[in-house]
């Protein structure tokens, strides 16, 4: 692959718009499919902002009507904002496109980033991202005084945590010592170029993942670099080890087209 090229936006005080990064996905997205510039990774910090993949159900969006921007990624609902590292790699893939193998790669620099910290993490077969294992389930804290055998998750598939009080909060997720994403990936591939991308944790306020139904995972929640750690994890910390982490994993990835199976005639 190509040497990737590295763009921050704006961080802090200088957060950037959802609106106006997606504008500059679609344009950056149209200049690499001709060519006119190198594989670019978009790096930045958002204002407060839901956003919902294609797939997103009515049932998991805010209860109170905040508002939520309809994106063309897959994956659904998520939130995006302060205390968050984004990163949006605009690549130009072999076709037919492999998006798992795409997706694999940016979780496997985010464990690496995370190692790097000190925080061991890993994938979850059949949920994308990059997440911090629990405790056994006969291991975990009772919730609300009763047996984990009551646990209302384990027998209703409707079950929503925002209306059932803090303990059942994603964002109390490590307090139960269940396992809770540090990592959210979503992604879109048009005309062989990746867009969107990833939103790692670092030190945000997880009590705004609280309103939705995260991913659409009712048995799980959220962590933080910073919550994980006990300690005070920054932005300006965590950017350059990612930085160094995707490219690493990225431009000595060996690109290949997606395996197509053939059906016996």
């Amino acid at each position: 692959m190509s040497e990737l090229r590295f763009v921050r936006m704006g961080f802090g005080a200088e957060r950037v718009e959802y609106q106006e990064a997606w504008d500059e996905q679609r344009r950056v997205h149209a200049a690499r499919f001709v060519d006119e510039v190198p594989d670019t990774v978009l790096l930045l910090e958002h204002p407060p902002v839901y956003t919902a993949g294609r797939r997103t159900e009515e049932s998991e969006r805010p209860l109170d009507g905040t508002p939520v921007i309809d994106v063309d990624r897959g994956g659904k609902i998520t939130w995006h904002g302060p205390g968050q590292l984004v990163g949006y790699p605009i690549q130009k893939l072999p076709r037919p496109v492999d998006v798992v193998a795409h997706v694999r790669r940016l979780e496997e620099a985010l464990i690496r980033t995370c190692a790097e910290f000190g925080l061991e993490t890993t994938r979850v077969e059949g949920r994308s991202g990059v997440w911090v294992l629990g405790d056994p389930v006969e291991h975990r804290p009772a919730l609300g005084g009763l047996s984990l055998d009551f646990d209302p998750r384990l027998t209703d598939d409707e079950f929503d945590p925002r209306l059932n009080g803090p303990e059942y909060a994603p964002s109390n997720a490590g307090q139960r010592r269940e396992d809770r994403k540090i990592a959210a990936i979503g992604i879109r591939v048009a005309k062989g170029v990746t867009m969107h991308g990833f939103a790692l944790n670092v030190n945000p306020d997880n009590k705004w993942f609280d309103k939705i139904i995260p991913c659409g995972i009712r048995d799980a929640g959220v962590a933080s670099l910073a919550n994980e750690l006990g300690r005070d994890v920054t932005i300006d910390e965590v950017l350059p080890v990612a930085e160094r982490h995707l490219r690493d994993v990225l431009e000595n990835a060996e690109l290949k087209p997606r395996v197509i199976e053939k059906t016996p005639a």
